[in-house]
């Protein structure tokens, strides 16, 4: 059938728009393959002590080299404070070991460093990608996800920006470990699967605007990243101190959206008090389920949607320990001036160690989690582990018990714990351990190897 001619100019015009939609949006030679030359394969090797000893378990993620020193920005789920062993592969398949430096769970980054030595002596040489500024994103622009996802190296994924500030709430890592208090996300439906955490979200001329994080679960084309400006300030602090500090008055806040009129308050101002943890500087000063607060240290605060509850929160996290943080709050058609202390920010995880000849590995409770599961005991000595044939086991002591005390005298630190501990491995006799199981207290008796 032949095609009318005014059909045929107007068919003609369509498919030159779209050939140069898609060579504009065609990734730029020289920014793109440079941004390739800049991703890495990680492989991880960490320690675990869940099984009562150091259990090593092996991970891989994706990262990208950020600076001419070798460091790389990765996911913090990826790499973190328990690795043991880190190598990274190069784009020219090239396998260095790395060092970790440091991360935020709070925002699932982390930074590693290659070794410089290694390449000195490899005389290997490396790109370096460029941060790019997030906040210039738009929905709809073209995005590449690069990455190692299931182990395929420089594997490149090509979507758009779906929306520039998702906000999800008590996102927990693998680990236990808190994230996304202080970020929104860039959602995309550039594909993102398992590997390619930590590796970059890019713009055709190679700018990384975000950090690829993470899937949701059952669905398709639903992906996230952790936008490049809060990995630009975050990186920082991590280089420098190894972590990022922040404060904390113990106040979990809910968006106003829809509830105004119950609480006789104008759109766009306050935000409400959803719960105050138990002892903590909120609960101290006052601060109640309910409240509104209007202001934090003089600024006027709107926390009407979910996506506002971050910056929100960032205005606390910015004050420093014991600095103050002075809010105004309404409540009942009342305003109040209540003043709060701030405490260093912790997270409900603790560290982690492993006592051998026990066969126990355990936890350092903190303040986060004594709050939480209100654990009234001076101890912060949990046990997380315990290996069967060893002394633990062999006592009936149990995974989510708290040690009190050891042969009667009281232990509460990870310093006691282990000077009793020295004691038992330089001379093995009958320990006597006291716990507490669910808020009651038993008594264990730990007999050393048999000769």
């Amino acid at each position: 059938m032949k095609m009318p001619s005014l059909f045929k100019l107007a068919a003609a015009a369509v498919l030159c728009t779209a050939c140069a939609s898609l060579s504009d949006d065609a990734p730029s030679n020289a920014g793109f393959e440079n941004l390739l030359e800049s991703v890495v394969k990680i492989d991880v090797w960490e320690v675990s002590q869940k099984h009562g000893g150091s259990k090593t378990n092996r991970g891989f993620g994706s990262g990208v080299i950020i600076s001419r020193d070798g460091m790389i920005l990765t996911n913090a789920h990826v790499v973190n404070c328990y690795a043991t062993k880190i190598m990274v592969t190069l784009p020219n398949l090239e396998r260095v070991k790395a060092e970790f430096v440091g991360w935020d769970h709070w925002t699932d980054l982390a930074v590693i460093r290659l070794n410089a030595d290694e390449l000195k002596r490899k005389k290997l040489d490396f790109a370096t990608a460029e941060l790019g500024d997030s906040s210039k994103l738009k929905a709809g622009d073209v995005v590449y996800a690069v990455g190692t996802p299931h182990g395929f190296v420089r594997t490149v994924t090509r979507g758009i920006v779906s929306n520039t500030n998702r906000f999800f709430e008590g996102i927990i890592l693998n680990s236990g470990y808190e994230t996304g208090t202080f970020n929104t996300w860039i959602q995309t439906d550039a594909a993102i699967n398992p590997g390619n955490s930590g590796g970059p979200l890019a713009k055709p001329n190679g700018e990384v605007v975000g950090v690829n994080t993470r899937a949701y679960a059952n669905s398709n084309n639903l992906g996230f990243a952790v936008p490049s400006n809060v990995a630009k300030a975050v990186i920082s602090e991590i280089i420098k101190n190894g972590s990022v500090a922040r404060g904390y008055v113990g106040i979990t806040f809910a968006p106003l959206q829809d509830m105004e009129e119950f609480f006789d308050i104008d759109m766009n101002k306050g935000v409400l008090v959803q719960n105050v943890d138990a002892l903590s500087p909120a609960a101290v000063a006052g601060i109640l389920p309910g409240d509104i607060i209007l202001k934090i240290n003089g600024k006027n605060i709107d926390g009407r949607f979910p996506e506002q509850l971050p910056g929100i929160m960032n205005m606390i996290g910015n004050v420093r320990e014991g600095e103050n943080v002075g809010v105004e709050i309404l409540r009942d058609g009342k305003k109040y001036e209540k003043n709060l202390v701030s405490e260093k920010l912790e997270s409900r995880v603790g560290k982690e160690y492993t006592l051998e000849k026990w066969g126990v590995g355990m936890r350092e409770i903190t303040k986060a989690y004594a709050r939480e599961s209100k654990i009234e005991t001076d101890s912060r000595l949990m046990v997380v582990g315990v290996r069967n044939g060893f002394p633990f086991s062999a006592a009936d002591i149990e995974a989510g018990d708290i040690i009190i005390s050891v042969n009667r005298k009281k232990v509460s630190t990870e310093k006691e714990l282990r000077s009793a501990y020295d004691d038992y491995c330089k001379s093995p006799k009958k320990t006597l351990i006291e716990v507490m199981r669910d808020r009651a207290l038993s008594f264990h008796i730990i007999n050393p190897p048999e000769k």
